[in-house]
């Protein structure tokens, strides 16, 4: 590995565990903000993953994002989504859809 992916790797690193330190930011939340969640950097990973040779199904990528299983962190941390922050989403994925049109 040279510096600069050691560098990106460390960042990402930093990335997850400033996630993990705030796991009341709900990925809709950052959905809505950022147009991305963790559930994004698992699928991310997989698929950087599978670029790179290596086999690693999401939920693999998704224990590795959330630092257990997807299930016991959806148990433990994931509140439902309220309508409005559905709302939000919904009209973002209808704005990048006819973008993508």
């Amino acid at each position: 590995m040279d510096k600069q992916q050691a560098i990106e790797a460390a960042t990402f690193r930093r990335l997850l565990a400033h996630l993990d330190q705030h796991k009341e930011v709900q990925n809709i939340e950052l959905m809505n903000l950022a147009d991305f969640c963790r559930n994004c950097l698992a699928k991310w990973m997989m698929a950087a993953a599978e670029e790179n040779g290596e086999s690693m199904t999401y939920e693999q990528a998704q224990e590795k994002v959330y630092g257990m299983p997807y299930s016991e962190w959806k148990a433990h941390h994931q509140l439902p989504a309220s309508d409005e922050q559905m709302a939000i989403f919904n009209a973002k994925q209808a704005a990048k859809a006819k973008l993508n049109n």
